[in-house]
């Protein structure tokens, strides 16, 4: 089967998305499709080198800007484009992105989701031509919904089944300001009428963008999140120096404040001697303000000793990362849609504690390698890290549960596999 998957990049940051797209896309190629992973806006960061086969940025996020102000940008001459679309450039342009204005996000956002009614459409055309070049594809695949601005065309003008993961794209619109918000998801659901199948990492998810883009039951399935789980060793952390662990967006929607504050509350009560608290993850400009306030509040309530801080790791760094950590969590305030981290952290011996609400609970269940607190409760996530960290027996036996399930259900292979009988069924 001959499949295009389109992934919007970072250019200077790993994301959740970036890894589960690329680990689909490496394993379908071992079960022996064409499958092409072409990125859009930004470069890719990924896992590792992406090999012979990876694309250059088919539409870049400068040009998509400009042509969003002026609606005549695209007819420039091909080396203005050219030129824009260089792989430091757009990297450049991503560490600027904390500059970008909610209105302007809001209006950037709608023009893409409006196709080929917006201002944008001068450039995403070029993308439809580029794929009409490339020879016939079997299948489309949009590496989430705020890409569906293309589908009606693709269909139509090109003729090609579309498909479609949901992977956390509510969070974001929400945030939006008025009136983009409403336009916004009303333009997503004019375009899900020309996507085949949605595909979502999770029951809940499922049922949550059902009702947000008003789609009928069959036209959702899910299909959980995998990932290369060969690529993590096993923790081995000090036993003088417990460490909890953080390895998600430095920001307060992931729970960062709220495990702070369930830190603090853990130092303060005496009980686990020396703890430590390891917070990685991706780190932008626009965190700066926020991380330096977490920071003043663990020096004054003299807790910053130890607190180490790893942003923007690479993937190496990432598995040494864990490699470090007794306990894991990243208790989101918002429902997560499905949260790779929980999945890396147990394929690395780690025992988690998650938020009772969201895609958590169905990860717990379906690993068995952690346990839940309840949501936004500092004191309750305080409790159950206690819990763990004094229990190496139940430790190791969450280790040895989520480590095997993690194998078997979400493994790279199997989420390829699946993801191949989904497309087999649409196109049927």
């Amino acid at each position: 089967m001959r499949i295009l998957h389109l992934t919007p990049g970072t250019g200077t940051f790993h994301c959740g998305s970036c890894l589960r797209d690329h680990a689909l896309i490496k394993a379908l190629r071992v079960r022996k499709h064409d499958a092409l992973m072409a990125p859009l806006y930004l470069p890719l960061v990924t896992d590792r080198e992406f090999g012979a086969q990876e694309l250059p940025v088919q539409i870049g996020g400068i040009s998509l800007y400009l042509q969003q102000k002026f609606t005549w940008f695209h007819k420039l001459p091909k080396f203005v484009h050219t030129w824009l679309n260089k792989p430091d450039h757009l990297r450049q342009a991503a560490k600027r992105m904390g500059m970008t204005r909610a209105k302007k996000l809001g209006e950037m956002t709608l023009g893409s989701l409006l196709g080929a009614e917006g201002r944008q459409w001068g450039e995403w055309k070029k993308l439809l031509t580029w794929i009409r070049n490339e020879g016939k594809f079997d299948v489309v695949s949009l590496s989430n919904s705020l890409l569906t601005g293309l589908a009606p065309a693709i269909e139509k003008e090109l003729g090609i089944p579309v498909v479609c993961s949901l992977q956390g794209e509510d969070s974001f619109l929400d945030t939006l300001p008025d009136p983009y918000r409403e336009q916004c998801w009303e333009a997503m659901k004019r375009n899900a009428r020309s996507v085949r199948r949605f595909i979502a990492p999770s029951e809940f998810y499922a049922n949550h963008m059902r009702q947000r883009l008003d789609v009928a039951e069959c036209q959702i399935k899910i299909l959980f999140n995998g990932i290369d789980a060969t690529s993590f060793t096993t923790a081995s952390p000090d036993p003088n120096w417990p460490t909890i662990g953080y390895f998600a967006r430095m920001i307060q929607g992931k729970g960062l404040t709220t495990l702070i504050d369930a830190y603090i509350a853990l130092v303060k009560r005496g009980s686990v001697p020396r703890l430590k608290l390891l917070i990685g993850g991706a780190a932008t400009s626009t965190d700066e303000k926020y991380i330096i306030e977490q920071k003043t509040k663990l020096k004054a309530a003299g807790c910053d000793s130890r607190v180490e801080w790893r942003p923007n790791l690479d993937f190496k760094d990432k598995v040494h990362f864990f490699r470090d950590l007794t306990v894991f969590s990243v208790p989101a305030t918002y429902g997560e849609a499905f949260g790779l981290y929980v999945i890396e952290a147990i394929a690395s011996g780690v025992p988690v504690v998650e938020p009772r609400h969201g895609a958590f609970p169905e990860l717990i269940e379906a690993t068995g390698g952690g346990i839940l607190c309840e949501p936004d409760d500092v004191g309750s996530l305080a409790d159950a890290l206690e819990g763990l960290l004094l229990d190496g027996g139940r430790c190791d036996q969450l280790i040895k549960t989520g480590i095997a399930n993690v194998r078997t259900r979400f493994s790279s292979s199997r989420m390829a596999e699946d993801f191949e009988g989904i497309l087999c069924e649409t196109l049927a």
